[in-house]
């Protein structure tokens, strides 16, 4: 009788193991890897109401959001959308874009270089770069859209994004839409 109570205990415990169960608190996940969702989605006609609308309502990821040490492939991913959102907030303004085509095709060159900028410092490190970035023209841009964590760009509620430096380094082309 001893005998089947420890056996069923290893089974509990092997199928624990192989399922990954989150027994108890973790942060983000059971290797407290920082949630940084990824990648973001391409901006349509359907979403870019909430991009230019929620932009202070979605994730920033300022340096203190990640560990001192490893998981520098999160901070890249992080990085990325942080000047993206800057880029969006440009596009949105009214500063360099009027009417809501150009407003898109402005949030659709934004998209395009800053994931373009993000695949360059994933080939600058010693790690294995994102799965997209291998691809090429219109195939990298099918991937980074595929599996959207956030398609939609939907606020969190009750979030307010921290302060996060301008980024610069984006001209809207109005002659490429």
């Amino acid at each position: 009788m001893i005998w089947i109570g420890g056996l069923t205990g290893f089974w509990i415990i092997v199928l624990l193991t192989f399922h990954g169960a989150d027994v108890g608190e973790t942060r983000g996940n059971s290797l407290n890897e920082p949630n940084v969702p990824f990648p973001p989605a391409c901006p349509t006609a359907q979403n870019l109401a909430a991009i230019c609308h929620n932009g202070q309502r979605r994730p920033r990821y300022p340096p203190s959001f990640f560990p001192n040490s490893r998981f520098s492939h999160f901070r890249r991913r992080g990085n990325a959308i942080n000047r993206l959102e800057s880029w969006y907030s440009l596009c949105c303004s009214g500063q360099v874009a009027q009417q809501s085509s150009q407003i898109l095709c402005c949030a659709q060159q934004a998209w395009k270089q800053a994931l373009s900028e993000f695949c360059v410092e994933e080939y600058s490190t010693m790690t294995r770069a994102y799965e997209c970035c291998a691809d090429r023209g219109d195939a990298r841009w099918r991937c980074f859209d595929s599996e959207l964590p956030n398609p939609n760009y939907s606020p969190i509620p009750g979030y307010t994004a921290p302060q996060v430096p301008e980024e610069t380094g984006f001209t809207f082309n109005p002659l490429a839409c």
